[in-house]
């Protein structure tokens, strides 16, 4: 049986192609996985389980139909999706996953997180990050109404749009100091993050040992899932129709 991974979806009613594309592989591929993960962003927004909006809902719905199925469901927070909690889990029978966390897969421990951890070099970004991640901004945050979230949301969108075209492209990708820091606090050798959108397979060296760090891709124009089997990992493009 394979495990999937798939992050960044950012998967909104202006891309029906790509929340076509997710829901084919819940109702498909992922019917006889071992388990699913979605590394954050699954969403390009989330603005707290309360949300009626039909787009999410239908989204939620498929999600919770592959749990019933009983294949186990595993979703990380992203930067754009923090705000999920308990109500969340309901709808879809997803797990929410700490970011960082270490799965053990095929007898190996893999360090599993979102990646904008690891974007050291983005001093402000990382200042927000610690900001809106506390539970006392979430407490404030889900306490406004539907409307004025929705509001936030959007310009909080239209915010990160802006800094990211400011920024230089490696203060945007992940640190290398940052990434031997994560395996070696944590004992792995390999790690599965998205955040980026930068796909590729990365080799590292801590303290002596050889380390990998497996990127995803984002789900623009096309999807992308990578897989792990008894025989190691492996990458299959998803084309969006």
């Amino acid at each position: 049986m394979k495990y999937l991974f798939v992050s960044d979806l950012h998967l909104e009613a202006d891309s029906p192609r790509s929340v076509a594309a997710f829901t084919a592989l819940l109702r498909g591929e992922a019917r006889s996985a071992a388990a699913l993960y979605v590394l954050g962003d699954l969403f390009e927004a989330w603005v707290g389980d309360d949300d009626p909006d039909p787009l999410r809902d239908a989204v939620c719905r498929e999600m919770a139909a592959l749990s019933a199925s009983g294949v186990p469901l595993f979703v990380m927070h992203g930067n754009r999706d923090f705000l999920y909690g308990a109500g969340f889990e309901r709808r879809t029978g997803a797990t929410l996953l700490p970011d960082p966390c270490v799965a053990t897969l095929y007898g190996e421990r893999v360090l599993l997180t979102h990646g904008d951890l690891l974007c050291t070099g983005d001093h402000a970004y990382q200042e927000l990050r610690s900001t809106v991640r506390s539970d006392a901004f979430r407490d404030r945050t889900l306490a406004l109404p539907l409307e004025a979230r929705q509001l936030l949301a959007a310009a909080a969108r239209a915010g990160s749009k802006a800094h990211t075209a400011a920024q230089r492209a490696e203060i945007m990708d992940v640190a290398p100091e940052a990434v031997v820091a994560a395996f070696r606090a944590t004992g792995t050798r390999t790690m599965i993050h998205g955040h980026t959108h930068r796909p590729a397979e990365h080799t590292h060296e801590v303290d002596g040992a050889p380390a990998r760090r497996l990127v995803l891709d984002a789900w623009y124009e096309h999807g992308s899932v990578l897989m792990l089997d008894g025989s190691g990992f492996s990458r299959r493009e998803i084309a969006f129709v």
